[in-house]
């Protein structure tokens, strides 16, 4: 296997463990030590390389800090669905992948590839579609808001 495949499968476990320890705090609603711990418990049942465990954790601390601004891009983007009656597979890999959108560490593309990916393996085709739209519209909400603040503003004198 090619080094480029071999880290490439590495980011996507990592991106599954994250996903499990982010529907475990969720159902578990585990914070603090005790989500450590079940960091740790993970580990031990599903050993993996630092640089995983790294990119994992990562991943799980990045998304549980920006859910004040993950949630209402989610709110915004999926139309007609309220996060409380999304499936808890469906929403906690769609704040996974707007956390990576936010993050900006990948392209755009291979985030909801990964998203779509994740849905498809642990909740299903529908779900994969559902995701896939919603992170689309997260996405094209992000780059409307990098093209506004770019963009001069018309009633500034200065300019």
């Amino acid at each position: 296997m090619s080094a480029a495949r071999s880290a490439r499968d590495g980011r996507h476990r990592a991106r599954e463990a994250a996903l499990q320890l982010l529907y475990q705090r969720e159902v578990g609603s585990i914070e603090g030590a005790d989500l450590d711990a079940a960091i740790a418990c993970y580990w031990t049942e599903h050993p993996a390389p630092e640089s995983r465990q790294a990119f994992t954790a990562s991943l799980l601390h990045g998304t549980v800090a920006a859910l004040e601004e993950i949630d209402p891009l989610l709110e915004t983007a999926a139309d007609n669905w309220r996060l409380s009656r999304m499936a808890v597979v469906d929403r906690t890999v769609l704040r996974l992948g707007v956390y990576e959108l936010l993050a900006g560490a990948a392209p755009p593309a291979v985030v909801i590839d990964e998203a779509i990916e994740l849905a498809r393996t642990f909740s299903g085709e529908e779900a994969a579609r559902f995701v896939n739209g919603v992170l689309d519209g997260v996405r094209r909400t992000l780059e409307r808001r990098a093209a506004s603040a770019g963009q001069p503003d018309d009633a500034d004198p200065a300019q």
